[in-house]
């Protein structure tokens, strides 16, 4: 069964969230505080976490970046707050998905689902020898999933990797920030393409000797993106 770990401090949300997703057959626990759900996030296995913004102690934002820096766990955000600068801020420390309150327990299940799912078929094994994508100095190896610049190994989350893995495998050709999405995160109906602009920034900081003149994703301007080669 799949686990759930919920860190949020005002319990009636996070009692409704549990029932929810426990309905759809995931075990879930809860977690009211910041440090004690960052502990228990590092110290045990989950399969997905739904981190509120504000909590005592130690926020979500934080908590996101820390277990980024050990674990490709999808992560989903959960804020009161409207304003794009924390959407912004949450995708860029690595989480996946931000969904703003209130929401629907039923838009959360369905997140939750989409990113599980995606995941699972993710890291799913299969294939016997190592799939390798090179493209002057750019090494992806899609099997292991991990990336070297210059022979410089880098860490990217899960979408990063997918993103860059997606544009660097149909080079040459177009995709507008839609399309990008709907392959990547495939949740045409629910997502946020602004997710696709920050993801695209936080790879090319990774990659691009030179962010303002990128050499591998080039930017069409009114268009979309383009991976050169």
């Amino acid at each position: 069964m799949s686990r759930i770990l919920i860190v949020e401090d005002e319990v009636s949300i996070a009692e409704l969230e549990k029932d929810y997703l426990e309905l759809s057959g995931f075990e879930v626990e809860i977690e009211n505080n910041g440090k004690e759900g960052l502990a228990l996030a590092l110290r045990e296995d989950f399969d997905l976490l739904i981190l509120d913004l504000m909590l005592p102690g130690i926020d979500g934002f934080e908590i996101c970046r820390k277990v980024r820096e050990v674990k490709n766990t999808p992560i989903i955000m959960v804020s009161a707050k409207k304003e794009d600068i924390d959407k912004i801020r949450g995708l860029g420390l690595g989480a996946d998905d931000y969904i703003t309150k209130p929401f629907s327990p039923s838009e959360m299940v369905a997140r939750v689902k989409a990113h599980m799912a995606r995941y699972e078929r993710l890291i799913g094994s299969g294939t016997p020898d190592n799939e390798i994508v090179e493209i002057r100095g750019l090494k992806v190896d899609r099997t292991a999933r991990r990336v070297w610049i210059n022979g410089e190994e880098k860490n990217f989350t899960t979408k990063e990797f997918d993103l860059l893995t997606f544009l660097a495998q149909n080079p040459n050709h177009v995709y507008t920030k839609e399309e990008l999405f709907n392959k990547i995160w495939d949740m045409e109906s629910i997502g946020d393409i602004a997710t696709v602009t920050v993801h695209i920034k936080k790879i090319r900081e990774k990659i691009e000797f030179n962010t303002a003149k990128p050499q591998y994703i080039e930017t069409i301007w009114g268009v979309g993106y383009r991976f050169k080669v």
